[in-house]
């Protein structure tokens, strides 16, 4: 109990090992730093899932009008960074994000007019892909290992229109109690083609998707030695479900 103490102690105590959705990659194609991400200078995270900038996060300070092309069923990257730009220094260990902080990656679309001037409030969001805890990896694992890099498919089925992408990753080294997970967030401004029907379903509220209390919001994700990887427990990851695709379907 004394070792289990120590290690949520100090990895409670990492208090700068943060990180900022900075890039996105479609099929491959390294779209560029900050290139219609909206994004801010601070790496820290919003605790409190009642921030009124839950959507996309606060003190936006590098946004552009460019508007990404992603057609549907592409391979589409998200890239992390400790801070803007990647590392904080040489040989930064907390570059993308400190190992301690374990947890999931997920990433939701809003529909807009105009995905380069919409406002993030108000909308209404889907998922559209999600990763969690998967035999003994956390998502978070799988994008440190990948340097910053985490993917996923664009859904065949997504209506083409103009959308925001956010991208959302929850540190949980302290979310054993109520307020210790870390949300981090951003958006990206992209273009859907292709000739899918789907507009979306589930749909959530930022603000207003999650409660504090949540199974996959305050949970403590320790054995009895201090590992981080739920003791053989399953993780619910919080929000709706993503979208289907019927296969060989368009809707």
């Amino acid at each position: 109990m004394r070792l289990y103490l120590s290690f949520i102690a100090i990895v409670t105590s990492c208090v700068s090992a943060h990180t900022i959705f900075q890039k996105v990659s479609v099929n491959g194609v390294d779209q560029g730093q900050l290139k219609g991400v909206r994004a801010p200078d601070s790496d820290y995270p919003i605790t409190s899932v009642t921030d009124s900038s839950f959507a996309c996060n606060k003190g936006i300070s590098h946004k552009d009008n460019n508007v990404i092309s992603v057609p549907a069923g592409a391979k589409v990257g998200a890239w992390w960074g400790h801070v803007i730009g990647g590392a904080q220094g040489a040989n930064d260990p907390d570059h993308p994000i400190a190992k301690s902080h374990k947890g999931p990656i997920q990433y939701y679309l809003a529909k807009v007019d105009n995905a380069a001037t919409a406002s993030t409030t108000g909308l209404q969001w889907f998922k559209v892909a999600q990763d969690g805890l998967s035999n003994g990896k956390w998502a978070v694992d799988t994008m440190i290992s990948n340097g910053g890099w985490h993917y996923f498919t664009m859904p065949t089925c997504v209506a083409p229109g103009e959308y925001l992408l956010r991208a959302e990753l929850i540190a949980l080294h302290g979310a054993q109690n109520q307020g210790g997970a870390q949300f981090y967030m951003e958006c990206a401004q992209i273009r859907v083609t292709g000739s899918g029907t789907n507009k979306g379903s589930n749909f959530v509220s930022f603000p207003g998707a999650y409660k504090a209390n949540d199974p996959g919001v305050q949970v403590s994700i320790y054995d009895n030695a201090g590992q981080p990887y739920m003791g053989g427990k399953s993780y619910s990851i919080p929000g709706p479900t993503p979208i289907t695709c019927a296969a060989g379907s368009m809707r």
